[in-house]
């Protein structure tokens, strides 16, 4: 009896030392740094820790995946793991990795609609983002505000259009809120088709409001707005015109050829931005009827048609060298 006790204690203590032993190497194991040799940005998928472990064993993340699913095991009291975009720290160790996954903030991406694009070409750029998922929902023309937003890998592109269908809705209600008085445009519908005219004819901050007092001085005097922005979007069916406009493409009948109709189309031809859209509401009040490229980026503006046909003729010299020094 007393040789079985004694082997029953020898056992015991046995096992006491090699738990212990277990318990420091799992303390050691779960604080030690991790493989990452930089800071990595990682997409952790959805499909539970398994998966996870996975994924960032195959980013170099973590070592063991076994590890890293005990340690999920030993600390589930401390929460859920989220799938998201996440940057891990160089070095970080299991008890960190957990610790992002649990507490950290997903990487915020960001995608810029830039001004004057079309519904066609924005569609296009929600369809190359990464990170974005889903089909592209139908949307009008001039409908998404230009400007950058703010989103997380997983989101939708559905959800990108309504984000940049409401900031659109909500700018342009603030901005006809502080109009100008006695404008020839009615409806805030109205100014988001002169504005995306404006968009289109100038990329100069200065000249926006300057250009929308031409076209508000035309309004006025019921004269067409001869705007070749117009009659482009109309020769390219609603895209983006790839070659020089011709006599033909300003002759076209067409609903958005401004130099056809009296008044504005009958939509916008691109998204304008808001500086765009404020010079639509807040024009410049000025005398002049005309504007012409001038060679520099900007416009020469002239009030009579004797000053404009000059300018016109000094910008068909301009193109005339230019395309001679390009011919050499």
């Amino acid at each position: 009896m007393r040789r079985r006790v004694k082997a029953i204690l020898i056992l015991l203590a046995l096992l006491a030392v090699t738990a212990g032993g277990g318990w420091w190497y799992a303390r050691a194991t779960y604080a030690a740094p991790g493989p990452l040799a930089e800071p990595a940005q990682v997409v952790v998928p959805r499909g539970g820790a398994t998966a996870i472990a996975e994924a960032l064993a195959e980013r170099g993340v973590i070592r063991d995946p076994r590890a890293f699913l005990a340690a999920v095991y030993l600390t589930r009291g401390q929460g859920p793991l989220r799938a998201a975009e996440y940057v891990f720290p160089a070095g970080a160790s299991l008890r960190e990795v957990l610790t992002v996954l649990r507490q950290g903030r997903p990487v915020q991406r960001r995608l810029t609609i830039p001004e004057g694009l079309t519904a066609r070409q924005i569609a296009a750029l929600l369809e190359r983002t990464e990170g974005l998922f889903g089909e592209t929902p139908a949307f009008d023309e001039g409908a998404l505000l230009p400007e950058t937003y703010a989103f997380q890998w997983g989101d939708t592109r559905a959800a990108m259009v309504r984000r940049a269908d409401q900031a659109m809705d909500a700018a342009l209600a603030e901005i006809w809120a502080n109009r100008a008085p006695n404008l020839p445009i009615a409806t805030p519908r109205e100014a988001l088709i002169l504005a995306s005219i404006i968009e289109r004819e100038t990329g100069k901050a200065d000249e926006r409001a300057r250009v929308a007092g031409v076209f508000i001085n035309r309004l006025r005097r019921n004269m067409p707005l001869q705007s070749d922005p117009t009659a482009a979007y109309a020769a390219a069916d609603g895209g983006v015109l790839e070659r020089p406009l011709t006599r033909a493409d300003l002759e076209r009948d067409h609903p958005f050829n401004t130099y056809r109709i009296r008044g504005l189309p009958p939509g916008p031809i691109a998204s304008p931005g808001r500086d765009s859209l404020i010079a639509a509401t807040r024009p410049e009040a000025t005398d002049f009827l005309f504007f012409v490229a001038d060679g520099t980026g900007g416009h020469a503006f002239a009030r009579t048609l004797d000053e404009h046909n000059r300018n016109v003729a000094r910008w068909r010299e301009i193109e005339r060298q230019r395309n001679a020094n390009n011919n050499r």
